[in-house]
């Protein structure tokens, strides 16, 4: 069954099995094991930039926080503190800065990167709905970023200070997960946790795998005013790979 549903599922999204490290599809013993699947070595090479791209993609919306508001889609704005959950601190310190918003579709590689190097300071789990993230819908739910369940990941980087990768659920999500917690959500207590690890010395280089999810969802990034200025080539529906140039920081 488990290996019918992979063929079923590589058809209709039309999964690239060669670029997996493993490309047996009947080798697989869970969908999870499939779909959480990793890249043959060195097929996504890192560009010489001081951002690259976290995932495998498409640019949902990406650009300057307009004080506090980040666009969602066309007539449709959430607030940063809505989006990392409350807290007004954090918040404040991406004012006016830089946000992108990343769609992830089921035939992309699932698994996520470093956009930096960073060292680990929190991690806050917030539940929440389980809206589609696809772009019809973001175009459609109201504050649906800052309603679905998502996982706010604080780092700190050496060059560019504070910024925040938020994996965002989306229906069918069976969970969320990262490198240094693993599975975050599994049991869904409908309650929210925090971890903070800024005495923990963990710290994750440019490009170095930092969590997965197990069905297609969005990464939302928040960086510092005057932190990033954007490739040229990024805007909304633009697809984008890992590893290639998100941006530099500004001369």
């Amino acid at each position: 069954m488990t290996t019918r549903l992979i063929r079923w599922f590589v058809a209709k999204y039309g999964v690239d099995m060669s670029e997996a490290e493993n490309p047996d599809i009947a080798s697989y013993a869970s969908f999870n094991d499939f779909f959480s699947r990793p890249l043959r070595k060195g097929i996504r090479p890192l560009a010489h930039a001081d951002f690259v791209c976290p995932v495998d993609g498409a640019i949902s919306q990406v650009g300057a926080i307009d004080d506090h508001h980040i666009v969602q889609a066309k007539g449709h704005r959430f607030t940063t503190t809505e989006l990392i959950g409350g807290d007004g601190t954090l918040a404040a310190e991406f004012r006016h800065g830089s946000f992108a918003n990343l769609y992830l579709s089921p035939r992309d590689y699932h698994r996520l990167h470093m956009p930096c190097t960073g060292r680990l300071i929190s991690m806050r789990y917030i539940p929440g709905s389980l809206f589609s993230v696809n772009p019809v819908t973001a175009r459609g739910v109201p504050n649906l970023f800052a309603r679905n369940e998502r996982l706010v990941c604080v780092f700190e980087s050496p060059e560019h200070g504070t910024f925040v990768m938020v994996l965002v659920g989306a229906t069918i999500v069976g969970s969320m997960a990262t490198v240094w917690h693993g599975v975050v959500n599994s049991t869904r207590t409908g309650m929210p946790a925090e971890w903070f690890y800024a005495d923990k010395g963990i710290a994750l280089e440019q490009g170095e795998e930092m969590g997965r999810f197990m069905l297609g969802s969005t990464i939302v990034m928040l960086f510092r005013q005057g932190t990033i200025a954007f490739d040229d080539r990024w805007m909304p529906a633009q697809p984008v790979r890992l590893g290639e140039r998100m941006g530099d920081r500004p001369v």
